[in-house]
C-alpha cells in the first residue's frame, strides 16, 4: 500500500497538461533567470560573480550566505530545470520563493514600476518580480506541459 500511495505523489509531481502552452512560460522564464543566475554565480554577462554576490546579499540586503546561496542555485539550475521541464514544479516553486523574497526585501519600497531608465534613480519597484513569480507559480500548477522531460516521465 506504501509503493501505490508514494507512486500516486510521484506521479502527481510530473503530471502535467497535454498542451503546449506552457512551453512558454518555460522558454522565457528559463532564459532570464539563467542570465540573472549566471551572473550571480559565474560572473556571467557582466555579473558580479560568487563571492561579490553573496557579499551583496549578506551586506547589504541582510540575507546570511546559505539563503543567499540557495536563491542563486535555485535561479541557475532551477531555470536549467524549467527549461527542459524537469522536476519544473519544484524548480518554479523556488523561483517563485526567490521571487517573494525579493518583492519584500529589496523591490517594495519603491512601488510598483521599474522606473527604468526613465527614473533609475527611483529605484526599481516590484512589477516585474511581479511577473515572474506569476509565471513560475502558473508552472507550479500547470507543470511543464508538453515537451517536457516531466511529461515524458508520466506517460512512463
Amino acid at each position: 500500500m506504501l509503493h501505490k500511495d508514494l507512486s500516486m505523489g510521484v506521479g502527481r509531481l510530473f503530471n502535467t497538461l497535454d498542451t503546449t502552452g506552457p512551453l512558454f512560460l518555460r522558454l522565457g522564464l528559463a532564459a532570464v533567470f539563467i542570465a540573472h543566475g549566471g551572473q550571480k554565480l559565474f560572473g556571467w554577462f557582466g555579473g558580479a560573480g560568487l563571492e561579490a554576490s553573496l557579499a551583496y546579499f549578506e551586506q547589504t540586503l541582510g540575507i546570511p550566505m546559505i539563503p543567499a546561496l540557495l536563491a542563486m542555485v535555485a535561479e541557475f539550475f532551477g531555470a536549467m530545470a524549467i527549461l527542459l521541464g524537469l522536476l519544473t514544479r519544484v524548480a518554479a516553486l523556488g523561483l517563485t520563493v526567490v521571487m517573494a523574497v525579493a518583492i519584500f526585501r529589496v523591490h517594495l519600497p519603491y512601488g510598483f514600476f521599474l522606473n527604468w531608465p526613465c527614473m533609475p534613480e527611483l529605484g526599481h519597484g516590484i512589477e516585474f518580480n511581479l511577473a515572474l513569480a506569476a509565471m513560475s507559480l502558473s508552472l507550479v500548477v500547470t507543470g511543464p506541459g508538453k515537451y517536457s522531460v516531466d511529461k515524458w516521465i508520466s506517460e512512463l
